[in-house]
């Protein structure tokens, strides 16, 4: 009879108190607690920081209407990054906070408040620059790009799935940094710096990491 040498392992058969896939990832000497952790850390930037505080921003680049679309292309791919992320903690053995307001605080990034807002404490005095909320979108792209590439650093050449799955979140941050770069560089300095970005075939295109529409529907949907 031909050996199978991958039929059995540590895990019992039948035990779902534990995952193969979770250990194999720590015996190739991933800390996966710590890695959740991490990744609860960005799935709350993703949705809090950015998701959430980009769609007041685009609120204000009211006559920008340019500056507004490519917003929106950046807030709906930011709340994709979230959905991509999720199940990933999940089949980890990990869970999302079971309060809101915590899962907020838990943002590994700074919330991209508004100006003039006193971080979100009370509405501006005055509207804020088109140059002041780009400054704004910018530094929050520039976190995102530095917390994913630390969660690719961590998985690579050991977590393939997480890996992936990071690295497609950490393309599309890398284009939004370009895009504000672009368009601040022009509006604050009058100077070009091209980034490359062409129109996406929908708001919230995210070609690296949508996978589905949002909606679970049923076949032929």
């Amino acid at each position: 009879m031909t050996e199978k040498p991958h039929a059995a392992g540590t895990v019992a058969p039948g035990d779902v108190t534990r995952r193969v896939g979770v250990e194999m990832l720590r015996q190739r000497g991933i800390d996966v607690e710590q890695l959740i952790q991490k990744l609860i850390d960005n799935a709350a930037a993703e949705f809090a920081s950015t998701y959430y505080y980009y769609s007041i921003l685009r609120m204000y680049l009211a006559g920008h209407e340019d500056y507004k679309e490519i917003c929106e292309d950046a807030r709906l791919e930011d709340r994709q990054h979230y959905e991509l992320i999720l199940p990933r903690i999940y089949e980890l053995g990990g869970s999302l906070p079971y309060s809101l307001h915590e899962f907020a605080d838990r943002a590994g990034c700074p919330h991209a408040y508004l100006p003039g807002t006193d971080n979100g404490a009370h509405p501006p005095e005055q509207p804020p620059s088109a140059a002041d909320i780009l400054t704004v979108l910018l530094e929050a792209e520039r976190c995102a790009i530095r917390s994913w590439q630390e969660i690719c650093d961590i998985c690579a050449g050991k977590d393939p799935r997480t890996y992936d799955l990071a690295a497609r979140i950490l393309n599309e941050e890398i284009e939004h940094e370009a895009w504000f770069v672009e368009l601040l560089a022009m509006e604050r300095d009058g100077q070009v710096q091209p980034s490359g970005h062409f129109r996406r075939g929908a708001p919230g295109e995210a070609p690296y990491s949508r996978n589905r529409a949002f909606h679970h529907g049923g076949a032929g949907n």
